[in-house]
């Protein structure tokens, strides 16, 4: 194929109407919002999970491992924008991402089905993984083709605008799968809910399954595929092209770490790592936590169609490298922010009584089943109980601890006297629900975060789509975009759990989310072109 054939305005001949774009929109999103939310019910039930599949002594390795899990689907995706991204380059935008959503659908179903590791033993976490790699094989190739779908069928002045709402169901994802999760609880008993009723959202997917596909079946084939069909430019090999087509290697790489791995792991820590927080080292109740973090998801959503309208009048670039700045510096004060308004009585408590832990051989393994030492496994109970402690390294070659909180000395030999010691400091592990003004503060906090989500996520499928050739924009678009949501967002709850296991600093996480923050807003600043919107056809 030639740069000129390449970069015919392929979509020129055709004019959707007004009711043709919100169809397109309406049928797009909504299987999006689906999709995601079958991805997402996992980690919403993250804590369930772990007791049903992952079951350990260590509460600790029992999160990491559900972690992991979450991670594998992740892990997955590239390989699913490899195999999608052809088929979308290949037989078109539609068809594709039909294929998408009936295997998440059908995968997300299946993890509701599969009896209790105490039921099965070994087979249970074996089949949840197989089931996760099919989740990710298909989100893998459903976000290229929702956005190109839509991006095809806009005009250039409102394309920033219309795939948008293509980036906001990300997030309606996640927020419905809330919804459900709350929803069911509500309807059952904790009893029931504990015994089966968490099963109810996963068969769901089911019943979203069969609404997207009703939806989708109504959609024709894009404008944009089609005249390329009909001139007989379609790429033989979309992933071979997507690498040697002239200047498309650049482009990839900025996708993957100035634009795919920066906005992802903003938006899950956002989400993911705020939830842990509160649910966590925070101690907010279980059902408040997940109501405060949805309403502010589907506040936040605003953000995204915000950005991409904005995208669509002074570019693309501007609004994503402003975000990453912003994140920068806003990153670290508004989870401060959040966890002191959480709990304000245990963030008092760690200031007026702090933990100080001395001892030889004193290395918490979080990834371990039982801990080697004393000094090990009362940190071991620490990090399980969130509390935040400073190691000092006594240097004895023998196994000791000592441990202090507030400079009083407390007993040393069994790490369950730590919690009585530390509570009779004023220290409190019951769940509570903050007060009217800390719910406030903490909306405030995380809408705080979606709108750096929303500005760095918003643009993104307009810019992603004009970056890349037509023959080959679905393979194009979808590797690195995968490739960087895959790995660094999707190890990203993993990663971020371990260092605080490691550190017991319920925050030490969040340096994870902004070194890579800070790569990904060197490469957009530096290397990031503006798309000529008029001729998104046509890469420089």
């Amino acid at each position: 194929m030639t740069d000129q054939a390449a970069g015919a305005d392929h979509g020129a001949a055709y004019q959707p109407t007004a009711k043709d774009i919100r169809m397109v929109i309406a049928a797009s999103s909504a299987g999006t919002v689906f999709e995601w939310y079958d991805f997402f019910i996992y980690g919403t039930l993250a804590a369930i999970i772990g007791k049903a599949f992952f079951p350990s002594d260590n509460a600790t390795l029992e999160v990491l491992l559900v972690w992991a899990g979450f991670a594998v689907g992740f892990g997955f995706r590239p390989l699913g924008a490899v195999l999608f991204g052809f088929l979308g380059d290949r037989l078109g935008r539609k068809y594709t991402f039909l294929i998408t959503v009936t295997l998440m659908g059908v995968a997300t179903a299946g993890v509701g089905m599969i009896p209790s590791a105490a039921t099965i033993g070994i087979a249970a976490p074996v089949i949840v993984i197989l089931l996760r790699v099919l989740q990710g094989l298909a989100l893998g190739g459903e976000y290229g083709g929702a956005a190109i779908y839509v991006a095809e069928h806009s005009p250039p002045e409102r394309r920033g605008f219309y795939t948008s709402f293509i980036q906001a169901s990300v997030v309606g994802g996640f927020v419905l799968s809330l919804i459900v999760v709350l929803g069911c609880k509500a309807a059952m008993s904790d009893a029931v809910w504990d015994a089966w009723g968490w099963r109810v959202p996963f068969l769901l997917s089911l019943l979203l399954l069969a609404i997207s596909l009703w939806m989708r079946l109504k959609l024709s084939e894009s404008p944009v595929f089609r005249a390329m069909k009909a001139e007989g430019e379609l790429a033989r090999n979309p992933l071979k092209e997507s690498f040697t087509y002239p200047g498309n290697r650049l482009r990839i790489f900025v996708a993957l770490f100035g634009i795919a791995a920066g906005l992802t792991v903003i938006w899950y820590t956002a989400m993911f790592s705020g939830l842990s927080l509160l649910k966590g080292p925070m101690k907010v109740e279980e059902t408040a936590a997940e109501i405060i973090v949805g309403i502010a998801a589907a506040l936040g959503m605003g953000f995204f169609l915000i950005a991409g309208h904005l995208s669509d009048r002074i570019g693309r670039k501007k609004p994503i490298v402003w975000g990453y700045a912003a994140t920068l510096v806003l990153l670290f004060p508004l989870f401060w922010l959040m966890g002191g308004a959480a709990n304000p009585a245990l963030h008092r408590a760690a200031e007026r009584a702090p933990v100080v832990v001395t001892g030889s051989q004193c290395s918490f393994d979080p990834m371990a089943k039982q801990q080697a030492t004393a000094c090990a496994r009362t940190l071991g109970e620490l990090t399980r109980l969130g509390v935040p402690y400073k190691v000092v390294a006594s240097g004895g070659g023998f196994d000791s601890v000592d441990i202090h909180i507030g400079g009083k000395q407390v007993a040393s030999d069994d790490p369950a006297l730590l919690k009585p010691a530390l509570e009779a400091m004023g220290y409190g592990f019951e769940p509570q629900v903050p007060g009217a003004g800390g719910i406030a503060v903490i909306l405030l906090a995380l809408l705080g975060l979606s709108a750096l989500s929303g500005f760095t996520y918003g643009p993104v499928a307009a810019l992603l789509a004009e970056m890349f050739p037509p023959h080959v924009r679905y393979s194009s678009l979808s590797i690195p975009y995968h490739i960087g949501t895959g790995y660094f967002g999707g190890f990203l709850p993993l990663i971020a759990s371990y260092i605080i296991a490691r550190t017991g600093d319920a925050y030490a996480g969040l340096w994870y989310t902004w070194g890579v923050v800070l790569v990904a807003f060197i490469v957009s600043a530096v290397w990031l072109k503006e798309p000529d919107k008029a001729q998104w056809d046509k890469p420089g």
